[in-house]
């Protein structure tokens, strides 16, 4: 009976070992081709574009217009920031980069549920709790979540890289050269599946929102 007990108590003891050992977070990718093992098909969701961004490359590139295009109607749609989502929801640990041309770029992870309507903080990716984002000026950065900035130093980079672990919290922004420069990291508890997002805010600002694969950059 000892011995069966024994037996019972050590195989309750692996299994707890094995559950712990599962919900530890993991390491996170130093280099860009750790990066790039977990990087997560990315594409525009035309409906929840505002009017006057162009989407195009298979919706993999967003463009600001000067005048508004032809969507329909759509619940779904920004109606103030010039801004859209991704199609795909976010969710385990995924990696994508951002390359922008010109300036005025948020780049953002936010919930579903972020309202579409009218210019509050309500619907602007970063002034609110439900969404997260990088304000890439021509030569600095900052970080803004709910309504609050903070400003970030580091060097200048067209193409910005955003790695998300969702269960362990972590969002991490960095600017991707022949190096990953870690701009600004996020460790919180996220509560939905998040959708990658984009906000333009300077006239002439175009900007390539790309899928990367394991030999690099799908531009």
């Amino acid at each position: 009976q000892r011995t069966a007990d024994h037996r019972i108590f050590s195989l309750f003891l692996t299994i707890l070992f094995t559950a712990v050992d599962v919900l530890l977070p993991q390491p996170e990718p130093k280099t860009r081709a750790e990066f790039l093992k977990y990087s997560q098909e990315i594409t525009l969701d035309p409906n929840t574009a505002h009017t006057r961004l162009l989407l195009s490359e298979g919706r993999r590139k967003a463009t600001l217009l000067l005048y508004n295009e032809s969507y329909s109607d759509h619940p779904d749609r920004f109606t103030y920031w010039c801004q859209v989502l991704s199609r795909e929801s976010l969710t385990g640990r995924c990696y994508w980069e951002v390359e922008r041309r010109g300036r005025g770029v948020y780049v953002a992870v936010t919930y579903k549920n972020i309202s579409r309507v009218g210019w509050g903080n309500e619907s602007g990716f970063g002034r609110n709790e439900k969404s997260w984002a990088l304000d890439c000026k021509k030569n600095s950065f900052s970080f803004w979540y709910n309504n609050i900035e903070t400003v970030i130093s580091g060097p200048g980079s067209s193409r910005v890289g955003v790695y998300l672990d969702h269960r362990a919290g972590i969002l991490s922004f960095y600017s991707v050269s022949e190096t990953m420069t870690l701009l600004h990291r996020v460790q919180t508890t996220f509560t939905q599946p998040l959708y990658a997002g984009l906000c333009m805010v300077i006239v002439t600002c175009e900007l390539t929102h790309s899928v990367a694969s394991r030999r690099g950059a799908d531009w």
